[in-house]
């Protein structure tokens, strides 16, 4: 019998997230891989869902008839958590650290991925790294580094001792988003040191190995941006073109 979860995930993305807390939890799952065409999703994942974004999910475990589809990497956590995972990977309310997971846990896609995504941008309108636009973007970057690294540094996981969803949603901004925007993180030994723990884990592998085995993980989390995806470069150069010849 095949799995009434599936997952739909634009691979080197950030629906990463989704197969390795699945595969945390023990959460049987189909998974539907998407390639970049170039850079965005390809026409085909844009009917999943209005937004057409990855990660996406078709739930047909209540109702097979009517499958529940949602979107938003952080939403489709807390979904899997609460409604397949009896609440593991989760902080309650009642445990000390409840308010360092919901603050590590939001903190991926409410500051640290769009202050990447910013200096990715910054980057592109700048004319060059000493452009305001981009020193701007590039000091709250490192702020946000540095809050990640103290964390890091004191605790084994983000929470404090247990490791989480916070997690889960952290570690594809500082490996698979860099080959996006380089980011060198060669003075955050907390973060590096983190990276490790997390992506040793088996689930992360087996996630990987799925959804993204093309990727090198070792070059992911190494202290040195990896290589830029090649889709991203190519609409870069093209960018310049166009900019050049206006």
């Amino acid at each position: 019998m095949m799995p009434g979860l599936t997952v739909h995930h634009l691979q080197v993305g950030q629906g990463e997230r989704i197969p390795w807390l699945l595969e945390e939890l023990g959460v049987p799952y189909e998974l539907k891989l998407y390639q970049r065409s170039p850079l965005f999703s390809p026409p085909e994942l844009k009917t999943q869902h209005p937004m057409g974004a990855s990660p996406v999910i078709e739930d047909a475990t209540f109702n097979p008839e009517n499958p529940l589809v949602l979107a938003e990497s952080g939403a489709i956590a807390e979904y899997i958590i609460h409604k397949h995972g009896n609440g593991r990977l989760a902080l309650t309310p009642s445990h000390p650290d409840y308010a360092n997971y919901l603050y590590w846990f939001h903190f991926a896609n409410g500051n640290l991925q769009p202050t990447i995504g910013r200096r990715m941008t910054a980057r592109f309108m700048a004319q060059s790294l000493e452009d305001p636009r981009f020193i701007s973007t590039d000091q709250r970057l490192h702020t946000a580094l540095k809050l990640l690294d103290d964390q890091t540094a004191k605790n084994t996981w983000l929470a404090g001792d247990q490791f989480t969803a916070a997690d889960v949603m952290s570690v594809f901004c500082l490996t698979t988003m860099r080959k996006f925007e380089p980011i060198d993180l060669s003075d955050y030994p907390g973060i590096l040191e983190w990276l490790k723990r997390c992506t040793a884990r088996p689930a992360y592998r087996a996630a990987m190995k799925k959804g993204d085995p093309d990727l090198n993980v070792e070059e992911l989390i190494s202290a040195k941006p990896p290589a830029l995806f090649e889709g991203f470069v190519k609409a870069a150069e093209q960018a310049k073109i166009a900019e050049q010849v206006k």
